[in-house]
């Protein structure tokens, strides 16, 4: 293949509190290369506040006692070691950005009071949302203190903060941050704060969390240097338009990435029936359905405990109810050999509602390649296509399709897709 291909993340989620100390970390590098993931993502590793939530951060620059664990080591020389072992297993390491909000016990509540919101008995205020179908239904988060980034006079001492903490860890190494509630805040305080980091390293990726928020709050962060945002896709019924329709809005903004489950849902494996079948089609869907994908520790051998970002701990580790290891590594290759795989274009359904398999067209952004994706919908049969009118709608001949589906049965008919699969093809 002649083309360089500029690679999407494949993003392999090391919950920290699942695995422990960063020494215990650094003994999953080897199996998380050997699955062709590029990226590690690390949720929030800093020291938390009194609910022990890893997003109830209390003090920025010291690392939580669970991750330091026996070793001596001052905590940025253990992270900095980190990120260097995985840069040696080709990983790059983002972290988790979390500034809409600190610990409410944070010392920066008391030091800094004005970077807040406050309620009119002049407490902190705490973050909530609000139901959509139940105004009545209010979420309070009481152990956060919300930070106030409207007309706030202090705001030019607030960003310092954020700016050099930034540098802080960019200059430990990591390659990236994933930007925790990014449409919580004003697109021009990312705007600033991305150029800020760019200036030390051109090569941070930021990456925004932006799922349930309204399209108005995600629009505000347009142009603003994301690199990507975080898609819908795992909550597709393969009916809807309504995914296609967000693709191609957000394609606009920055490229996405995909996830068939994450650490704030259920685990997938967790549905009763067909568990591995399941999983295998839903990694290769959301691999193949934008520019980048994701899955946090434990998908892999179909764990069925949610991740608690309070509760969770190393004696949570279950027994595999199965291993896809070896056909993750082979999805993961297949998408990083496939340009196509690795840039967001145009991409539409090509057939029936009625129909059980679910056909998706991707073309690259200069629209000369294409993929097709052939989802079999149906949990019990197989079901058949017709090559003449997949090459129809490749806009190439019969002969020149090209099939990548990893792990394809040398038994499966060349026209038929097995119950509840996925096939991949190529021009």
């Amino acid at each position: 293949m002649n083309k360089k291909i500029s690679l999407g993340p494949r993003i392999y989620n090391l919950f920290p509190l699942l695995v422990g100390s960063v020494a215990d970390w650094e003994k999953c590098l080897p199996k998380i290369a050997a699955m062709k993931f590029n990226w590690i993502y690390l949720n929030p590793i800093q020291a938390s506040g009194f609910s022990g939530s890893l997003y109830s951060i209390k003090d920025y620059y010291q690392l939580r006692p669970l991750f330091q664990g026996n070793n001596r080591e001052r905590p940025d020389k253990l992270l900095q070691e980190f990120v260097q072992k995985s840069e040696q297993q080709n990983l790059s390491v983002m972290m988790d950005l979390v500034i809409n909000h600190t610990a409410k016990d944070s010392p920066l509540v008391s030091q800094h009071p004005q970077w807040y919101y406050h309620e009119t008995d002049g407490s902190v205020r705490s973050p909530f949302v609000v139901d959509p179908s139940d105004s009545n239904k209010i979420t309070v988060w009481g152990d956060l203190a919300e930070i106030n980034y409207q007309s706030n006079p202090e705001r030019e001492n607030l960003l310092s903060y954020w700016k050099k903490l930034l540098a802080h860890y960019i200059q430990l190494g990591f390659h990236g941050f994933r930007c925790d509630a990014a449409y919580k805040i004003p697109g021009d305080v990312w705007a600033e704060l991305i150029e800020f980091a760019r200036q030390i390293n051109p090569e941070i990726r930021f990456f925004a969390e932006t799922l349930g928020a309204p399209l108005n709050q995600i629009d505000q962060l347009r142009s603003v240097g994301f690199d990507y945002f975080f898609n819908s896709a795992k909550w597709w019924d393969f009916r809807g338009s309504w995914l296609l329709d967000q693709y191609e809005q957000f394609r606009h903004i920055a490229p996405s990435i995909a996830f068939p489950e994450s650490h704030d849902t259920e685990r997938l494996a967790a549905k009763e029936g067909n568990e591995e079948q399941r999983s295998r089609l839903w990694y290769l869907f959301t691999a193949f359905f934008s520019t980048g994908v994701m899955i946090p520790i434990g998908y892999e051998y179909g764990f069925r405990r949610p991740l608690h970002v309070v509760k969770t701990r190393p004696e949570d580790w279950e027994p595999s109810l199965f291993d896809l290891s070896t056909f993750i590594a082979q999805v993961n290759t297949m998408k990083a050999e496939t340009p196509v795989l690795n840039e967001e274009g145009p991409q539409r359904c090509f057939t029936r509602p009625e129909s059980p398999l679910v056909g998706l067209l991707r073309h690259g952004e200069q629209g000369s390649t294409c993929a097709v994706g052939l989802i079999n919908t149906d949990t019990e049969k197989a079901h058949d296509f017709e090559l003449a009118h997949l090459a129809e709608v490749m806009g190439i001949s019969v002969g020149a399709i090209k099939e990548i589906t990893p792990q394809i049965s040398a038994e499966t008919p060349k026209t038929q897709v097995t119950p509840y699969s996925m096939r991949v093809f190529l021009s």
